[in-house]
């Protein structure tokens, strides 16, 4: 009896041993680092994540708003140079058209001194009148200022002042017919009004 405990006894050893063992288990992956993140935290990143790109937004916003400010202002500075500009070139010349203006009734006693007839002892005198007369025509000239069309051309309002009027059938209506004291213009700016006698 004992023999036969014994022999069961090796064969279930036996059997034990030639039982396979488990295979062992797979190594699982290793997390990734945003699986290794708790809920809370993933929440936390995308508030910040949110708050980055907001402020991305208003920055792009700011820097749009800051180029079309640059832009009005040079703008705006370009308009401000071209408009003093413009002012400045035209105080320039209303200050030389008024200087030239003061010096007209000059020019007029010149040219009443040389209508005058002198005897020979002061031809000289006339001589030197002249040329400081022509000198001075040469710097009007030179300036810009012209002298003013009247003698018979037709009355323009805008260049001539009518102090007289007469009836004169030689000659056509509105035409000027005597000239009592010259005009002067500088360019477009009328320093003085030609005096004139209109036939009507």
């Amino acid at each position: 009896m004992a023999d036969e405990e014994k022999k069961d006894l090796e064969e279930v050893i036996s059997e034990e041993e030639t039982v396979e063992e488990p295979a062992a288990e797979a190594t699982p992956e290793p997390e990734t680092e945003q699986e290794k993140l708790s809920f809370k935290d993933k929440k936390k990143l995308n508030g910040e994540l949110k708050k980055l790109r907001t402020q991305a937004e208003e920055s792009a916003k700011a820097a749009e708003e800051m180029k079309d400010r640059y832009t009005r202002m040079c703008a705006e500075f370009e308009n401000y140079k071209r408009r003093t500009g413009k002012e400045l070139d035209a105080r320039y010349a209303d200050a030389k058209g008024d200087v030239w203006k003061n010096i007209l009734p000059v020019v007029d006693n010149f040219e009443r001194a040389l209508a005058q007839e002198v005897d020979e002892a002061n031809a000289s005198y006339k001589q030197g009148v002249e040329m400081i007369y022509r000198q001075l025509m040469e710097a009007m000239k030179a300036a810009g200022v012209e002298e003013i069309e009247a003698m018979g051309a037709e009355f323009n309002p805008e260049l001539h002042n009518a102090v007289m009027h007469v009836d004169d059938e030689t000659v056509g209506a509105n035409v000027i017919v005597d000239v009592f004291a010259k005009g002067y213009k500088m360019g477009d700016k009328v320093l003085r009004y030609s005096m004139v006698k209109v036939a009507n």
